[in-house]
């Protein structure tokens, strides 16, 4: 937009705010400690456009219409910072630039895009509007309103112009094919291609909606009505890599680009070798089904009101898929396992659960991570999503082949209804990495009832680790022993042989020696029972405390090898050791 043009606009109807700021402007509050006042920043004014739709603030024009140009350094050399600070603080993306008028005179001008459907920004926890050149908080009956907004169905808005002739027909006969298998229906085969398209609400009344053209329009059409379909392979040995080495832009109709995009993706795959036993199989770098299940979440799920297309990144070690517009309604990163969300594209994500492309659930998440985690890769990562586009980033690396093994040979010694699920899978792997998880949750007692992951500590300190089977099964039985409990007699002996072996030893030291088997608090705990019985003595007080052999630990030592010695001669004369 031009300085003319701006000078134009009034800031109620064309929300746009005006400020001279001839020098700088608070962005984030300022030095202000009344509310009211602190909101009169720039972060304020986005969220308060952002709330009404969108708009700009523009700095270095007079409030008073038609805006006279004064000029102003606000953020002079600081844009880009700028935009980086607003993304970190609200998630919303603005872009800031700046004109000049024929005297040099500079004018700031920020565009804020509309928040998300259904969604509130808020600025240090209030929701704000405006009120002419004021800002306040908003009402609850804005609130509700805005609340209570449901994305419509842009998939079935009827697409003009388009004809059946725009179609094609090699996508619509793989459509048919595949409604046919997921129905087992082969009549479907027989219907005209019209009708079938109607049966599937593809084309009502004799029009084409948008969900037709996104699934088997040409490739032709596509580029004529909705060209942001389209998909973006780039291809980048690393994720430092700036440049790519190689692009491919695929505009077909979704029936044929789904294929297309795999056999891309694939060119470049490669695969580990995993063998043990009985077991012998490779683990892709990009597993097929996931990759296929995150294209599908990205062509039911996307925004096709944005201009942008879905762009993939694939790398050596890693794959981001990114599309454009951010989660459904009522979906967020921390729920994306459990919530039952209302599809952005509800037409399109039916035809697609028809035809066995996608679940009926319409996410197919749980896929994503259930096969992510079986190959024992790092969980899926949608941690860089937010409200205007969705991001995924698959890994290609595997953290533990036996925990590989380990899940295969669960599911391959049960029957279909028995194996294990999503939830299952995804707390095993937690157990697996030691995170600290709820020992109350169903998931963990269900997998602790049937023996595949086994708690050690006791009362606070207890924790889970994986079934004896799977440390035996990957080779690892002295890890399993350091994870398992140790006896009250086994630590004794364990502090014990350190102070012989060292002299003297200071409390935390034998915190260190313990810290797989104990807390801190029973480390001290055992410590002062070998004290008290006389197996150490303490010296020294305060933080100069240290611990030495005790009179009696040379009684005790002498006992314990009078025992093994007794047991020695038991087992011979039982004739289940041979005589020296």
């Amino acid at each position: 937009m031009t300085l003319k043009e701006l000078q134009q606009l009034r800031e109620s109807e064309d929300k746009v705010e005006f400020k001279e700021a001839s020098k700088n402007f608070p962005w984030n509050g300022g030095s202000h400690s009344d509310p009211k006042e602190r909101r009169k920043c720039l972060l304020g004014y986005v969220v308060a456009l952002a709330n009404e739709g969108g708009g700009r603030v523009v700095f270095g024009m007079a409030d008073k219409h038609p805006h006279k140009v004064v000029g102003s350094q606000f953020l002079k050399n600081e844009m880009g910072e700028m935009e980086d600070a607003i993304y970190e603080k609200l998630s919303i993306r603005v872009h800031i630039e700046e004109l000049f008028d024929s005297n040099g005179k500079r004018v700031v001008v920020v565009s804020i895009p509309s928040r998300s459907v259904g969604r509130i920004l808020k600025f240090e926890g209030v929701a704000l509007m405006r009120t002419g050149d004021s800002l306040r908080n908003m009402s609850d009956d804005e609130t509700f309103k805005i609340l209570s907004e449901t994305e419509p169905d842009f998939s079935s808005k009827i697409c003009p112009n388009l004809k059946t002739e725009d179609l094609d027909v090699e996508a619509i006969q793989n459509l048919k094919e595949a409604y046919s298998r997921k129905q087992r229906n082969p009549q479907f085969l027989t219907l005209s291609n019209e009708q079938s398209l109607s049966d599937l609400g593809l084309l009502v009344n004799e029009k084409l909606n948008y969900a037709s053209l996104i699934l088997v329009g040409s490739k032709e059409s596509i580029q004529k009505y909705l060209p942001q379909t389209k998909f973006n392979l780039e291809y980048r040995k690393s994720s430092t890599q700036i440049n790519f080495d190689q692009r491919i832009e695929i505009d077909e109709p979704f029936f044929k680009s789904i294929d297309m995009l795999w056999e891309a993706i694939d060119v470049r795959n490669g695969s580990i070798p995993v063998q043990q036993g009985a077991f012998i199989f490779d683990i892709p770098y990009f597993n097929r089904e996931v990759i296929r299940e995150a294209l599908n979440n990205a062509i039911a799920h996307r925004d096709y009101t944005k201009s942008s297309e879905v762009n993939i990144k694939q790398f050596d070690n890693e794959l981001h898929i990114i599309s454009p517009g951010g989660f459904p309604l009522g979906v967020t990163v921390e729920n994306l396992l459990t919530v039952s969300s209302t599809p952005r594209n509800r037409l399109l994500s039916d035809v697609l659960a028809k035809t066995g492309i996608v679940e009926r659930s319409g996410q197919g998440v749980d896929k994503i991570y259930y096969q992510t985690l079986s190959e024992a890769k790092p969980a899926p990562d949608y941690s860089h999503s937010d409200n205007f586009q969705v991001e995924l980033r698959l890994s290609a690396s595997v953290e533990d082949k036996g925990f590989a093994l380990f899940i295969r040979s669960i599911q391959s010694s049960r029957g279909e209804e028995d194996r294990l699920g999503v939830q299952e899978v995804i707390g095993l792997n937690e157990v697996r990495k030691g995170f600290k998880v709820d020992m109350n949750m169903p998931v963990f007692q269900k997998l602790e009832n049937e023996g595949l992951i086994e708690r050690v500590g006791k009362t606070r300190s207890q924790r889970y680790i994986l079934s004896k089977e799977y440390f035996q099964f990957t080779g690892k039985e002295s890890e399993y022993s350091q994870k398992k409990n140790f006896s009250e007699f086994q630590l004794n002996l364990i502090v014990i042989n350190h102070i012989q072996e060292f002299g003297r030893a200071k409390v935390g030291e034998l915190e260190e020696l313990l810290k797989s088997y104990q807390s801190r608090d029973q480390v001290k705990y055992l410590v002062k029972k070998l004290v008290d019985s006389g197996a150490l003595e303490q010296k020294g007080t305060g933080k100069g405390t240290y611990y030495v052999q005790g009179g009696q630990m040379n009684e005790s030592i002498k006992l314990f090898e009078r025992v093994i010695q007794l047991g020695v001669e038991e087992m011979q004369k039982r004739g289940e050791l041979p005589n020296e």
